[in-house]
């Protein structure tokens, strides 16, 4: 019967990268030969797909039923790893002034295998699932972690075969200078994030009886700090993969178990002002940071406006479009940068919400002050901006200074806004979380930071407001096709329109 539950396990896995696969390759061909984001696509199909999952029987809220998906859907951590360390390498790069770019070890095959996608991109995709999977069962494993969930049994065996795959499969079509060199350095790079993990949540162990901080803070300061130390280390196969497709895919299983839950959550109790706040706050915080930008600071341009709200909400969806390079060269270069720099903020974010946790209140008297400091960096950045006339170095240090304060603003501000509605915390976290699409308070509520109740529903919280997406990938897609311009009367009206939404999910609380 042991080896039936292999075989069992086995299937679980081999069903969960054809069908995360297939969806990223749909989406990819949906949007092929225009200016838009396939996560547009993956947010539409991921919920839709999850929703009919339990519409027609197949499986439960949740998706208990397929165990691989759910465990795809909890490794945002490995995901964002590549994106702190390619960051900090870019940090180090700003901080020293050498510009000049490194060369890829790569040259990506031009063919298309399917629609959209190249034979070179297929292979990252593939690869970015079975890392994913891998190092989340080998880290498991390793931290004895693994006998809670359904195909604990079988973290040894599927993990040697995700990691296996993710070694030796390579584009046989690419231009790959040295394909020894090229494996080792993917290997180097498994074992160095398995390591930060594991340091990470070692870490956040250590400090917990002094203050809650989740592993997503040590994993950023860690990986960060590696960048770094080593500006120089070219990508190999694994940090190419999991900066092309982690996110995506990522997205794509949360995306599956949110939208598992869809049905039921809006008959719970008290989470529907949490989801009118996810819905409303995405388009307040999103297109109010898109006004300062147009508007006060002059920098209308998808090259500062998608890796700046990227950074500025730590926004998911934006981060995995940016890193997969949909809205150009310039924002995917630039987006590690923004994605980091407002994760030394989330000192004082991760403190202070793991404070208020504990007590169970928000600590007010903290987060005003804060709001305060984030406006002030956001004026200082638009004042910056203003004046930086198109020069790279100029507009890339607006945008670390913009980053930085929205992101202060956009989280306290959440917090604070529904704290003097009335929300309890746990329910606060998840809006927060869900209207700012932030992927810290993600995987912090999902680590279980307020509570098991909300980790359990974050999924689906994290997951509904995406169906503003449409708007936001839209507008972006066609800013990139209006030559990097975005409609300035389409921002104004949804952030007028989210402005409404949060003040009427603010009073109906």
């Amino acid at each position: 019967m042991e080896n039936l539950s292999y075989l069992v396990a086995f299937n679980h896995l081999s069903f969960s990268m054809v069908a995360v696969v297939i969806m990223v390759l749909l989406s990819r061909a949906i949007v092929a030969n225009t200016k838009y984001s396939a996560v547009l696509v993956i947010v539409v199909l991921g919920l839709l797909m999850g929703t009919l999952f339990v519409k027609t029987g197949l499986a439960q809220p949740g998706l208990q039923e397929f165990p691989a998906i759910v465990l795809l859907s909890q490794t945002t951590v490995i995901a964002l790893i590549a994106t702190f360390f390619v960051g900090g390498q870019e940090i180090r790069k700003l901080l020293s002034k050498q510009f000049d770019k490194a060369e890829s070890l790569v040259v990506g095959a031009k063919h298309e295998a399917f629609v959209g996608t190249t034979s070179t991109q297929l292979v990252y995709i593939i690869r970015a699932f079975v890392l994913l999977m891998g190092i989340e069962m080998a880290s498991a494993l390793l931290t004895g972690r693994s006998s809670g969930h359904p195909l604990g049994e079988s973290y040894l065996a599927l993990s040697y075969l995700s990691l296996g795959i993710a070694l030796i499969f390579i584009d046989s079509k690419a231009k790959i200078s040295d394909k020894r060199a090229y494996l080792f350095k993917g290997l180097v790079e498994i074992l160095v994030i398995i390591g930060i993990l594991m340091i990470s949540l070692r870490l956040s162990h250590l400090v917990a009886s002094v203050i809650g901080l989740p592993q997503i803070f040590f994993a950023m300061v860690v990986s960060s700090g590696l960048g770094m130390v080593m500006p120089k280390w070219k990508a190999g196969p694994t940090l190419s993969a999991l900066l092309f497709a982690g996110i995506p895919v990522l997205l794509t299983g949360t995306f599956l178990v949110g939208g598992s839950h869809m049905l039921e959550a809006f008959s719970i109790p008290g989470l529907q002002s949490v989801i009118v706040y996810g819905f409303a706050g995405q388009m307040f915080w999103m297109f109010g940071g898109l006004t300062i930008l147009i508007f006060l600071a002059k920098a209308n341009h998808v090259r500062n406006l998608a890796p700046g709200m990227a950074g500025g909400l730590s926004h998911s969806g934006l981060t995995g479009a940016c890193t997969a390079g949909d809205f150009g060269g310039t924002a995917s270069a630039r987006a590690p940068i923004m994605i980091n720099i407002p994760f030394i903020g989330h000192i004082f974010v991760f403190t202070i919400l793991a404070a208020s946790a504990e007590r169970g209140v928000l600590l007010v008297e903290w987060t005003l002050p804060l709001v305060l400091l984030g406006l002030g960096f956001v004026y200082l950045a638009s004042k910056n901006l203003r004046q930086a006339n198109g020069e790279d170095a100029k507009e890339v240090k607006g945008l670390m200074q913009f980053s930085f304060g929205w992101q202060i603003v956009a989280v306290f501000g959440s917090f604070t806004i529904l704290h003097f509605s009335g929300m309890p915390i746990e329910h606060a976290s998840m809006a927060a979380a869900s209207g700012l699409s932030h992927f810290g308070l993600f995987a912090a509520t999902q680590g279980g930071m307020f509570g098991e109740s909300a980790a359990s529903m974050i999924t689906f919280i994290f997951a509904t407001p995406f169906l503003v997406h449409p708007l936001v990938f839209g507008l972006f897609g066609k800013a990139t096709e209006n030559g990097g311009e975005m409609s300035t009367k389409a921002v104004m009206f949804i952030f007028a329109l989210g402005t409404l939404g949060v003040l009427y999910s603010a009073l109906s609380i």
